[in-house]
């Protein structure tokens, strides 16, 4: 059995223009003083990182590994959720996701997706320079519109997409292969791949490509009604890494799991910082446990009531006190007899 890793934080909802969040020594020095012992780093935010150079510079990558270092941190694994949502964009969403790529590809949607996939290229190549072995992202979305099926839904559309859906990840699911990471998609509603059917759907249209993995996340399922510890049991296989926050969701009689167009603080389903919400975290870490997952516990914090920072404080010692130290010999041990095939039939009354 393995013992994960973590505490870890993904830095991308803490950077900003102030001190300490403006720079990567900086928010480096301030969630090691938390207690953290990795850092998820978003690649689209060149106050932190840059993603080109990562791919192209190895020195770069030096300098990078050695200013985590300093602070007693490690990478876990480099994040390319903006750039993943424009791999596959429905042309409902355009406007919206502009704001996701460099102002130059703004109203050019087919340049976009091109910059799009050369990001997710030059990811694959940053990984492998960095020693990385996971790689979070989306695999953004060209059937959402859809996903609530009314109007009815032409014959084969569901197929058309993620054969579509397939095709312009295959290429970068390769280039990941090549550089030996997983591309761990996270599950989330606004992205095709948001569950366990349409991941497999996804999985069967790659020809279950060894790469195409899971970023498990049950705060997005809890939202969706999902099962999430019965998820762990089912897609184990590909969970590769592991993204640690709360949620609840708490219907009433007039809204429910679509949320009535209402802001986050006043939807039945919200994101909570690590235990304020209904997330079974115990049962979650056991199955981690039992499942011999040895990725990082990486917190992502959202939360439409605690402000920031109080979450990134007392989320380090939550995900300590919930990560299991795996044993190394059953706890009955003690009172073992021994190996002896001669004494085995005997207690099965075979001599």
């Amino acid at each position: 059995m393995k013992t994960l890793k973590g505490p870890a934080i993904f830095l991308a909802q803490f950077a900003g223009d102030e001190a300490p969040f403006n720079t990567l020594p900086n928010i480096c020095e301030w969630v090691a003083s938390l207690g953290y012992k990795g850092v998820q780093i978003p690649t689209w935010d060149k106050r932190l990182f840059d993603l080109e150079k990562a791919a192209t510079d190895l020195d770069y990558c030096k300098k990078i590994q050695d200013t985590v270092a300093e602070h007693g941190l490690e990478i876990t694994e480099l994040s390319t959720h903006l750039q993943g949502q424009l791999v596959a964009c429905h042309s409902a969403y355009n406007d919206l996701f502009d704001g996701f790529a460099p102002a130059e590809y703004h109203g050019n949607p087919e340049a976009r997706t091109e910059w799009a996939i050369e990001q997710m290229m030059f990811a694959a190549k940053a990984s492998k320079n960095l020693g990385l072995k996971g790689h979070a992202t989306f695999s953004g979305a060209l059937l959402w519109h859809t996903v609530y099926p009314w109007p009815q839904r032409p014959a084969g559309l569901v197929e058309t997409g993620f054969a579509e859906l397939a095709r312009r990840w295959l290429p970068i699911l390769n280039a990941f292969d090549e550089a030996d990471c997983d591309v761990c998609y996270e599950l989330h509603p606004g992205e095709d791949l948001h569950d366990g059917i349409t991941f497999e759907r996804f999985l069967e249209a790659v020809d279950n490509h060894p790469r195409a993995n899971i970023l498990y996340d049950p705060s997005h399922f809890i939202l969706q009604q999902l099962d999430y510890l019965d998820f762990i049991d089912i897609y184990h296989e590909r969970i590769k890494a592991f993204h640690v926050k709360d949620a609840e969701f708490v219907p009433n009689g007039r809204s429910g799991m679509y949320g009535g167009y209402q802001g986050w603080v006043d939807r039945p389903g919200r994101f909570r910082s690590l235990g304020d919400g209904q997330i079974d975290f115990s049962g979650i870490f056991s199955r981690m446990a039992k499942y011999d997952f040895d990725g990082w516990a990486v917190l992502e914090w959202e939360c439409c009531l605690k402000h920031p920072e109080t979450g990134a404080a007392e989320g380090a010692p939550f995900i300590a006190k919930h990560i299991i130290n795996v044993t190394e010999k059953a706890f009955d041990d003690f009172a073992a007899s021994g190996i002896d095939e001669d004494f085995n039939k005997k207690v099965l009354g075979l001599n």
